[in-house]
């Protein structure tokens, strides 16, 4: 039989500025590192107001690092120091590898009513590859497949596989899973996780349950301990759980449905030196970096 993997911790995102003045929610971040390995950092930038994030992310580096972004409703438009332009639209996705270095800039737009909804995720590399040439994989709503179950549960695969259904992303050394679920009420979806692999759900939408244990066991929530009888606490829009070892994953509806980010990766278990938006092993590569960065040769891939 396998394993049911239990609930170790449960976080709700706090709200943050970052960028030129971007109001968004900030899931897990530099604290949490290694809970989270190989994954550094989620943002939730979901708004209805353009005054919140109009003056958006100018130009900034980052090395070291992958960037995920994932638009549900508005633009984001992109550029960088390497000539390269675009627009990630609703329901596209930006999977951007730093890798040596490169300097780029991110605008949300919002849609026609002012809606900008979207997420980043950043993911480390390691240590042998973080001077890797910079790359872009820009993923359509298109191009992302759907599987959609038996009991009605809708499950859009950006990496990974559910369902039988391949995600369009590989070829990524964290071996990432990514899927955007939907679980209708009075349901329950059941999906394979690899063993030693970090996996968390992040709920963007509903309500649900993860976890079916009858006997009580303690959540972390925001540093204070809750035990749960009977599968209380429910976990609801904006907050996350991170799932302790096991073989699969469980979640599972009442009344109402559930939509959640399932993401997983394999841990790199190396050092993290970060600042700002450079992440690498050490302080002296840091230091190399930002010093690179004033002198105007961070930039180590043409093109």
């Amino acid at each position: 039989m396998p394993e049911t993997r239990r609930i170790r911790k449960v976080l709700k995102s706090k709200p943050t500025m970052e960028g030129a003045g971007v109001h968004l929610h900030r899931v897990f971040g530099f604290g949490e590192v290694p809970l989270f390995d190989p994954f550094l950092l989620l943002d939730d930038f979901r708004s209805d107001q353009p005054e919140q994030y109009l003056n958006g992310f100018p130009w900034h580096p980052h090395r070291g690092i992958e960037t995920i972004t994932y638009v549900l409703r508005g633009d984001v438009e992109h550029g960088d120091s390497l000539g390269n332009q675009g627009i990630i639209g609703a329901g596209d996705v930006q999977w951007m590898t730093a890798g040596s270095g490169i300097i780029h800039q991110e605008m949300p737009k919002g849609d026609e009513s002012g809606k900008m909804y979207g997420f980043q995720l950043w993911a480390n590399l390691p240590a042998r590859q973080k001077m890797m040439d910079p790359r872009y994989r820009d993923v359509t709503r298109e191009q992302i497949p759907e599987a959609m179950l038996a009991n009605g549960t809708l499950v859009r695969v950006i990496a990974g596989e559910a369902a039988g259904v391949k995600g369009p992303v590989g070829d990524i050394v964290i071996d990432p899973e990514y899927l955007d679920i939907t679980v209708p009420a009075n349901a329950e979806f059941r999906h394979p996780t690899k063993r030693g692999h970090t996996v968390f759900a992040y709920v963007i939408g509903g309500q649900g349950y993860f976890c079916r244990e009858k006997t009580p066991f303690t959540f972390e929530v925001e540093g204070a301990n809750y035990f749960d009888i009977q599968r209380d606490p429910f976990v609801a829009n904006g907050s996350l759980v991170l799932f302790a070892e096991g073989d699969e994953m469980l979640a599972f509806t009442e009344d109402r449905e559930v939509r959640f980010l399932l993401i997983s990766g394999r841990p790199l278990g190396e050092p993290v030196a970060w600042y700002g938006p450079i992440v690498m092993n050490t302080r002296e590569e840091l230091r190399i970096a930002f010093e690179e960065y004033d002198r105007g040769t961070f930039i180590k891939y043409q093109g």
